[in-house]
């Protein structure tokens, strides 16, 4: 007799078991079932269970193969036969939702009843720690739960279980809410029920499937990644460690077939006493996920299970263990989404939670703010919706406690966009269209359900605008024009473009006449950062190369300096933007070094450049905090492409004997490492270091002082860890 666990996973082109022994024998463990022909059906299925309304009713599970199933629920009946796999399903036509009562049965060579069965709205609550957040630790919590008498709203918990093959089964059941039951609820899918039940008079279940401090790609179906093109890499490392796969039937084979020629060359020089080589190493692709955080890992264990139980939509709260991936997070959402959608085979509505302003340590500002940027693009895919809630949050605490506001604006969006309430106004006010009006900007909004206004009562706050010359973005003044606001500042004479809330501590108080706040966002063309400078027309360009085109022969991508006669100074822009989406810029302007246009970009060995010594006129404007800006008198400059090494010897003011820094020595050989720093030796910090080119992605890149050994960001092989990295050389 076939395990009663036995099923096939369908993956993309490939149909294969996804029981092999050990994945059978942790199943088996895991199911508590035993090998007898009693029929079964997955823990989904229990007394007080919630089923989705005017959908076709799938009930499955076990059975020995060629068991005669027979399954009812009230007046709807039908039958099936155990297929050889030892599995069975049966489809019950649609009802609509009712409070009375039904008692579904399943009749095999056993019988078994589940009671107190109500037809209604059932949702599925996944996501990391806010959506596991429970209603006993909300605001207000003992009032909450003393109140959670609503016996119609029903709520199961998915273990916390990871896997790397799809588990058909879990252990839970679920529960009716009431004051004893309710403390452990998702608070996010409670609150969001309460108000569901409220409003429709209907019975509503919660299907909770979450995890604290996961990220998205384990809740991930395989499928999903296949669909998106910028995620392949991703796919393929799951099919590699999927077995039955092509990926990994043909990797396998190339390692045994070297480790059968390593066998036959071992013993050969086993019995000649010759020296052995070790044996060929498992190949790293293959070997299994090992970790919640890995793809798939919980899609397989807290999902797989449930999916095919009707539903009518999915909420989801994460994106805090994601946060630092900027627009790469819309296209992993786009594979959850479409992956679960594709495996329903129904396209229900995703609504889902941005998260809130919280400060993340020392990180950069901006990261939270192109984050939010990044969920808020999620909505582009059809049939989702966004809750913001920096009007709601605690920034010294990941969790904010107020998830009944959160449920509610979930709820929103589903009376609005599900429940025909067309009249509400659901999402936050958005961007409609920007108009440049000379002195101001106008930003107009959409979804406002009125005028703007804002919740304290004060001029609208967090507001940035930028214009050429303006130095970068500066605050604005803000007014509330209607569903417009008027944006002018003192510091920027003709403002392009603004930004919103793009501050990861930003809790602005801007929201629409319905109370919803308005999320973080931006609009207009910025100017490249030197546009932004007040020196900016000064300037003409001579040089300008893409830094991931560093190595041993430099080809710039612009260079006109056939066209330089004279000049009196020397200007250097460095861009960098790290894989976080952070954005370090430096403009660092200087007395002119040297008469030659030739020698003031890359030192290469070619360029004849080689310079040690103190320059003039020292003019920095950056956006790295830390790095001091303004005019000062002098710094050094370090252009070689010689090795060097870290003693003094040009005596710079202030450098170390011992730690690279401002002040190093040239050693041999003249073709070496290379250097081309810029310091402001009287602060104490590199402006600016593209050191040891010639090793393209192992280049030393950046812009202040670097952390570790070295202050001069030698050593630190740096440059592939850059999104976006670029040189401009100017002369005046």
């Amino acid at each position: 007799m076939l395990p009663l666990f036995l099923h096939f996973y369908l993956l993309p082109g490939v149909l294969m078991k996804s029981i092999y022994l050990s994945a059978f024998l942790g199943l088996f463990l895991f199911s508590g079932t035993v090998l007898r022909a009693d029929v079964q059906l997955p823990a989904i299925f229990s007394d007080h269970m919630v089923l989705q309304q005017k959908q076709p009713i799938r009930v499955w599970g076990w059975g020995e193969k060629g068991e005669a199933v027979e399954v009812s629920l009230g007046k709807l009946s039908g039958k099936t036969t155990v297929d050889a796999a030892g599995k069975w399903e049966v489809k019950l036509s649609p009802l609509d939702a009712s409070l009375d009562p039904l008692t579904l049965v399943v009749k095999g060579k056993n019988q078994i009843e589940f009671k107190d069965v109500l037809i209604g709205e059932v949702w599925l609550c996944s996501g990391q720690s806010n959506m596991e957040w429970t209603v006993a630790s909300s605001t207000n919590a003992q009032e909450e739960i003393a109140n959670a008498k609503y016996p119609l709203i029903r709520h199961i918990k998915v273990p916390l279980v990871q896997s790397n093959v799809p588990l058909d089964n879990f252990k839970g059941s679920w529960q009716v809410c009431s004051p004893e039951t309710a403390a452990g609820f998702t608070a996010c899918g409670y609150f969001m029920a309460r108000k569901l039940n409220q409003e429709l008079k209907i019975p509503v279940g919660l299907i909770n499937s979450s995890w604290g401090g996961t990220r998205v790609e384990p809740w991930t179906p395989p499928v999903g990644f296949q669909r998106v093109s910028a995620l392949q890499d991703i796919y393929q490392s799951v099919m590699s460690r999927t077995p039955g796969t092509p990926q990994y039937v043909s990797r396998l084979e190339k390692h045994i077939a070297d480790l059968e020629l390593w066998t036959t060359q071992a013993k050969k020089q086993l019995k000649a006493n010759e020296l052995v080589v070790p044996s060929p190493n498992y190949p790293a692709e293959l070997a299994p996920f090992g970790s919640n955080q890995d793809p798939t890992m919980l899609y397989n264990g807290m999902i797989h299970s449930i999916v095919g139980y009707g539903i009518r939509g999915a909420i989801w709260y994460q994106g805090e263990s994601n946060h630092g991936e900027g627009m790469l997070y819309l296209e992993k959402k786009k594979a959850l989404i479409g992956g679960w959608r594709e495996l329903w085979g129904q396209e229900f509505p995703f609504y889902y939670v941005q998260i809130a302003p919280y400060h993340y340590g020392n990180e950069d500002p901006t990261i939270l703010a192109k984050f939010w940027e990044a969920q808020a693009a999620v909505q582009s895919i059809p049939k989702t919706g966004m809750v913001v809630t920096n009007d709601i949050a605690t920034v010294n605490d990941i969790h904010p406690p107020n998830k009944q506001d959160v449920g509610f604006r979930l709820a929103l969006l589903a009376l609005k966009n599900d429940y025909g309430k067309s009249d509400i106004v659901a999402q936050s006010p958005e961007v409609a269209k920007l108009e440049a009006n000379q002195e101001q900007l106008v930003v107009t909004f959409k979804n406002t359900g009125g005028e703007l206004t804002t919740r304290d009562g004060k001029v609208p706050t967090h507001f940035e605008v930028v214009g050429v010359g303006s130095n970068g973005f500066q605050p604005a003044v803000a007014r509330i024009d209607g569903d417009k606001v008027v944006l002018t500042s003192d510091k920027v004479k003709e403002p392009v473009a603004f930004r919103f809330a793009w501050h990861k501590l930003a809790e602005p108080n801007l929201c629409g006449a319905t109370g919803l706040p308005v999320g973080a966002c931006r609009g207009g063309e910025v100017p490249d950062f030197l546009s932004t400078l007040p020196i900016a027309k000064e300037y003409r360009l001579v040089y300008d190369l893409d830094l991931s085109k560093l190595g041993p022969d430099i080809k710039y991508d612009v260079d006109r300096s056939g066209s330089v006669d004279k000049f009196e100074r020397i200007g250097y822009l460095v861009e960098l933007t790290n894989a976080s989406g952070e954005e370090r810029n430096v403009f660092v302007a200087l007395n002119a070094f040297t008469k030659d246009v030739k020698k003031i970009a890359i030192p290469t060995f070619a360029s004849g450049a080689s310079f040690q010594e103190q320059v003039t006129g020292l003019e920095v404007y950056s956006n790295v905090a830390e790095l001091a800006a303004g005019k000062f008198e002098k710094g050094n400059i370090e252009f070689w492409p010689d090795n060097y090494a870290a003693d003094n010897s040009a005596s710079v003011p202030g450098a170390s004997q011992d730690v690279y820094d401002c002040g190093d020595s040239k050693f041999v050989p003249v073709d070496g490492y290379g250097s081309m720093q810029v310091h402001n030796f009287g602060k104490g910090q590199t402006i600016f270091a593209i050191n040891h080119w010639r090793t393209g992605a192992g280049a030393d890149i950046g812009i202040g002082n670097s952390q570790g050994q070295t202050k001069d960001w030698t050593f630190t092989a740096n440059a592939g860890t850059y999104s976006h990295k670029r040189l401009r050389v100017f002369v005046k």
